[in-house]
């Protein structure tokens, strides 16, 4: 296989014409990448992410070809897949307030120019589900928020109304799901490319651990941080350390990595119903 590019969590090859995405067991924070990996992080979030494929396939066609027909020294944490086209702009669906919308609405009263009411804190559910675009920045940098007329202007006005459609119904799809098993997602992002023949098509992951926030719902509590099972946990740590929050990153302490490898099971568990 030729490594064409390599991410901050997944690695991406050609072979026979395809693309071979590849998720390692990396950890990132704040745009960086940690030197300490969480054991079995890129096998999670890839069978979680075959998990959903499957179940979103009516919303939106998907890059996936194989996942077994890969090297055998990846197999379980690869995926054969379909070239996409990607497009040039971050789709995010937000059901929750928290993070860097919260912080963009406490600013500003709104997220990606979409007005929201008074009063929200952390944590709060939103009236309804809203399209949050954000820029797609370069390894190192920060994703900027962007709004709707702002993705009309760089694909157009029907790509971005499907950009939208397609971000939402995926939003709603999997939270209505993750929830009859206990689980709240507050937000995803997902990756959407165009195929060869021009079709919209979702690529990369989706709904996992480190694409979302989840949040067990029988713990859930606007007004404060809420239990997350994803990378949550090592960005609170990051926060705590005294990091700077530029390279070079810490180590993660053995005990971070344990319980935040635990909750990325956790989160796989709940949401499949399969045991890891």
């Amino acid at each position: 296989m030729k490594l064409l590019h390599s991410g901050k969590v997944r690695d991406v090859y050609e072979d026979r014409g395809d693309i071979v995405l590849v998720a390692s067991d990396r950890v990132s924070v704040y745009d960086v990448i940690l030197p300490t990996p969480i054991p079995d992080k890129g096998k999670i979030l890839t069978q979680l992410s075959l998990w959903w494929f499957e179940r979103l396939a009516d919303v939106v066609p998907n890059h996936v070809i194989s996942a077994t027909d890969v090297p055998a020294e990846v197999e379980g944490r690869a995926v054969r897949c379909r070239k996409l086209d990607m497009v040039q702009v971050e789709c995010i669906a937000r059901g929750y307030l928290t993070g860097s919308g919260l912080k963009e609405y406490q600013t500003t009263g709104a997220v990606s120019g979409v007005e929201l009411p008074e009063g929200l804190v952390d944590g709060s559910k939103l009236p309804e589900p809203i399209f949050t675009p954000t820029t797609k920045a370069p390894l190192g940098q920060h994703d900027e928020f962007i709004t709707f007329e702002d993705v009309v202007a760089k694909e157009g006005a029907d790509v971005a109304a499907e950009l939208r459609r397609i971000t939402l119904e995926i939003y709603r799809r999997g939270a209505e799901l993750a929830r009859e098993r206990g689980v709240i997602i507050a937000d995803t992002k997902i990756e959407l490319g165009r195929a060869s023949d021009g079709t919209l098509t979702l690529g990369d992951e989706v709904l996992t651990s480190d694409s979302s926030r989840f949040w067990p719902a029988d713990d859930w509590e606007p007004g404060r941080p809420q239990f997350s099972f994803d990378k949550q946990f090592v960005r609170d740590w990051a926060t705590g350390s005294g990091w700077d929050k530029k390279e070079p990153a810490p180590e993660v302490p053995a005990e971070i990595v344990e319980v935040t490898r635990a909750r990325y099971i956790e989160a796989y568990e709940r949401i499949t119903g399969r045991t890891w």
